[in-house]
């Protein structure tokens, strides 16, 4: 059964490449001091400023049980702060702090960084990016 062998899948490339690029931004995340899930989270709050818990947990598709303790350890690196909302006490906005803020000067150059180090184009990521997010909507739609 062809179908069956591992080299005929097309989870498995993606899952390696995922832990193979993963590891590629933790090289560079070292000298940030944050994790491949923390930097995720600067990403969202880099683009869209006051997030609650919930909201960065839906674009990032993490449940909270796994968000809260890596916010937790965020706020423990002085990168955000947690404010329950004075409209919803059941409810945590999460901003950034300065020191937050300021790693986004220093992060902006890691991708472009590992697209040299890889030897990939900007056309052969926007072709890459097109193909993972039809991959990834049709996944959501269900």
């Amino acid at each position: 059964m062809e179908e069956l062998k591992l080299k005929n899948q097309i989870c498995f490339p993606i899952y390696a490449l995922s832990r193979e690029i993963t590891q590629l931004y933790s090289k560079h995340l070292g000298e940030l001091d944050v994790t491949y899930p923390q930097y995720l989270v600067l990403l969202v709050l880099w683009e869209h400023a006051t997030q609650t818990v919930n909201q960065i947990g839906e674009k990032l598709f993490l449940d909270s049980g796994t968000l809260t303790p890596l916010l937790k350890r965020m706020e423990a690196k002085e990168l955000l702060t947690r404010t329950r909302s004075t409209a919803d006490e059941r409810v945590v906005e999460i901003n950034l702090t300065e020191k937050g803020m300021n790693l986004k000067h220093t992060a902006a150059c890691i991708p472009s960084q590992i697209f040299d180090e890889v030897g990939i184009t900007s056309e052969e990521v926007d072709m890459l990016r097109a193909f993972t997010n039809k991959l990834f909507a049709y996944n959501t739609k269900k």
